[in-house]
């Protein structure tokens, strides 16, 4: 560090490399925090599964997010502050991330606000939540009881809501469009556009490509739209369009349209009927902030990452630890444009029981995050109820501020935070991951030298003990 400085003071590297060169390592240093906790304020005792298979309660935790679970995360990425979380029990809780004045210190966060489950909130487990992506007033979700509602943030209160006719598992906002249109992936093959300005059902994206699981709009045109289905297709859309469809990325192309013969010198496009992006369902779909790839996963635990000009597949391995098997859409993100250097962007996925970091060009795991929890987790409610479920985490979330446009947040983390990444997970905790920070290692290096020091002090006596010994004796040779 102290090197950087002296480099940038004397103007050998600009603002631009030391800030990039700073964030790097904080991206490559995030460690898991569990001084910081979500306490929703619900009573109960955590269930154990003991090592001889027994289960028995552990008095030592009784702080949850959401006891029945937590299915889903956003944060909004203008001051990084609110961060909403949705459960299984169709209750919906927003925490102000700012109540900690020291991050240094433990905390444990409460809810600001709470909608709770009834016949006008949601009625069933919330899918997916976002954030009103032009301002941090209002946020969205989707829930199984087949709607999909806009709330209003400072008073958590119902502003609209749309019946979809099936379970909706996803939904959309473009970030950087005019027309306010809400793409939802349901149960039905076809994927519905809710315009909020209107409040009406204004269009079908038909398909034959079954359930829609993953949706996500480009970050450089308002009107192209990605979708993800089960049969393993991924489709572009050009929502002005009467076709609609205007491309699908198929595995085999490494090419891309031009190449392989697919675009005509008029520049109109030729579809293969049998391409396919995945060998199973597609689940996880997004753009990089600057819309140059289109990244996506299936359950046949791949990641592919598309050059999103042509449709090429770079070819990106990501190797055999991809864990992917949940039948609903993924949450996962790449690092902020400006964040790393070009060509150095990472990936954050979420391994079911743990938090890859990816290189997202070459796919090397460059660090994993751990420390989940219990593998099986259950819970005795104060009413006696008990669950044992197979803890996984079910969502991620970047923790930025500053945004504007398509980025998702440029500054890493809010104003008491120097970055941090909140993850979902099914034993009903929300957890935090924050990057190590120079104090921190610092800490550790006095309390290592320290010991070292007495160390090397006790050796160095023994040393001057024996060469005393030898020196007072006299030696006499016959």
């Amino acid at each position: 560090m102290n090197h950087l400085l002296f480099e940038r003071s004397t103007g050998n590297i600009g603002p631009n490399v030391f800030a990039r060169l700073q964030t790097t390592r904080l991206l490559n240093s995030f460690r898991p925090a569990p001084e910081f906790r979500f306490d929703g304020g619900e009573r109960g005792t955590a269930i154990r599964d003991d090592e001889d298979g027994s289960i028995a309660p552990d008095p030592t935790s009784s702080i949850w997010a959401h006891q029945s679970g937590v299915n889903a995360l956003a944060l909004e990425r203008f001051d990084g502050r609110i961060l909403v979380s949705g459960g299984l029990d169709a209750s919906i809780k927003l925490w102000d991330l700012e109540q900690c004045g020291n991050p240094s210190k433990a905390h444990t966060y409460t809810p600001v606000a709470r909608i709770r489950r009834s016949d006008q909130t949601h009625k069933f487990g919330v899918t997916h939540l976002s954030f009103y992506p032009f301002d941090s007033a209002a946020f969205l979700s989707t829930s199984y009881d087949q709607t999909l509602k806009v709330w209003a943030t400072d008073r958590a209160s119902l502003s609209a809501s749309f019946s979809l006719g099936y379970k909706v598992y996803t939904h959309a906002v473009s970030p950087i469009a005019s027309h306010l249109l809400v793409a939802c992936g349901t149960q039905h093959p076809a994927t519905r556009l809710v315009d909020l300005r209107s409040g009406s059902n204004v269009q079908t994206l038909p398909s034959n490509a079954g359930a829609i699981l993953a949706t996500s709009w480009s970050p450089r045109h308002e009107h192209v739209l990605a979708t993800g289905s089960v049969n393993g297709t991924v489709k572009l859309w050009d929502i002005r369009r009467a076709g609609g469809v205007i491309g699908m990325l198929d595995q085999e192309d490494s090419l891309g349209l031009y190449h392989n013969g697919l675009l005509d010198p008029n520049g109109k496009v030729r579809i293969r009927a049998s391409a396919k992006a995945h060998s199973a369902p597609v689940n996880g779909l997004m753009w990089t902030d600057d819309g140059d790839y289109i990244v996506s996963a299936g359950h046949d635990r791949r990641i592919r990452v598309w050059d999103a000009a042509t449709g090429r597949n770079t070819l990106a391995s990501f190797g055999p630890s991809i864990k992917n098997s949940q039948l609903a859409s993924v949450t996962m993100f790449t690092t902020p444009v400006g964040l790393t250097h070009p060509g150095k962007e990472l990936l954050f996925w979420p391994n079911e029981t743990e938090i890859l970091v990816l290189d997202l060009h070459d796919g090397h795991v460059v660090t994993k995050l751990r420390g989940i929890g219990p593998a099986v987790a259950g819970v005795q409610s104060a009413k006696g109820a008990q669950r044992t479920v197979r803890n996984r985490i079910t969502s991620i979330t970047w923790r930025g501020s500053g945004s504007g446009g398509s980025s998702s947040g440029v500054v890493m983390g809010g104003s008491n935070m120097a970055g941090a990444i909140f993850s979902a997970h099914l034993d009903g905790q929300i957890r935090a991951w924050v990057p190590r920070l120079e104090g921190d290692d610092e800490e550790d290096e006095d309390d290592s030298l320290d010991a070292a020091s007495e160390e090397k002090a006790k050796k160095r006596k023994a040393l001057d003990d024996i060469f005393k010994g030898l020196v007072g004796k006299k030696i006499t040779f016959t």
